[in-house]
């Protein structure tokens, strides 16, 4: 299955309040860390962590890493980004039972995991902005919302492309009233008119696909594009990688501590 969905980890967000949350002030600006094209990386979500792979930026669980990993990462020279599932429900976390059940959806191919409502913002709102919190209290320089394409997939809801925007854009403004970089994963084909909310993209596969020149905008506007293959050698897309200024790897599905980058 196409890698839109979530690899292997992903959050799911749940809180304890059914308000709505506030929404950001968009006049609001707040020093962030705001990543440059180029830059190496590591993305690793599954296994003993390995924090002395030689490269600017880590993107690793929100949830199971501590406040004191990123402080680590941190010595060591790293921006750190936390990976969440913002539009997929997992059963694996440790609030999935207080997260209601009227917003999961149908599950996206991977156990445990359901797409979620992203219409009831009123409800998801609240619940994000927790998620959110964790990250900035943790210390983390950006976040990277996954499962941000409900729309293109069969969730369940009769998601359009204007409710994903809508969405996405809460996100993204939370993120930032938080001071973190937002990372927008996959979702191409909303590039053009969410490229000014995020600072980076993230993208999986997108040389398998022969679409990573639709990533193009972002390298244009002086944001960074961390891109992962895992099917394809280094030899058939870091060509084209270093000719987009894309931060390329090839991983493992399980994204572990391997890595080869081009």
């Amino acid at each position: 299955m196409r890698r839109s969905l979530p690899p292997l980890v992903g959050l799911l967000l749940l809180a304890t309040a059914c308000t709505a949350a506030p929404e950001p002030d968009p006049k609001r600006t707040v020093d962030r860390w705001r990543p440059a094209p180029g830059l190496g990386w590591q993305w690793q979500l599954s296994g003993r962590l390995d924090p002395t792979v030689d490269v600017p930026v880590y993107d690793i669980d929100g949830f199971d890493h501590p406040a004191s990993t990123v402080a680590d990462l941190h010595r060591r020279g790293r921006k750190v980004i936390c990976y969440l599932s913002t539009g997929a429900w997992e059963d694996f976390r440790p609030d999935a039972d207080r997260f209601p059940k009227a917003l999961l959806g149908k599950g996206n191919g991977w156990e445990g995991e359901r797409w979620l409502d992203i219409r009831r913002t009123d409800l998801l709102g609240p619940l994000m902005a927790k998620r959110l919190d964790m990250c900035r209290d943790k210390g983390f320089d950006a976040v990277e919302p996954d499962n941000m394409d409900g729309y293109k997939n069969r969730t369940g809801f009769p998601l359009t492309a204007a409710d994903q925007l809508r969405y996405n854009r809460l996100i993204a403004g939370m993120a930032h009233e938080r001071g973190l970089a937002v990372g927008l994963k996959n979702d191409l084909d909303q590039i053009p008119k969410l490229l000014p909310d995020f600072d980076f993209a993230v993208n999986e596969q997108c040389a398998e696909y022969d679409e990573c020149g639709r990533l193009a905008p972002f390298v244009a506007a002086g944001k960074a594009v961390f891109h992962v293959e895992y099917e394809l050698t280094t030899e058939q897309f870091c060509p084209q990688a270093r000719k987009l200024g894309l931060s390329s790897l090839r991983k493992r599905y399980e994204l572990d501590a391997w890595r080869k980058a081009c």
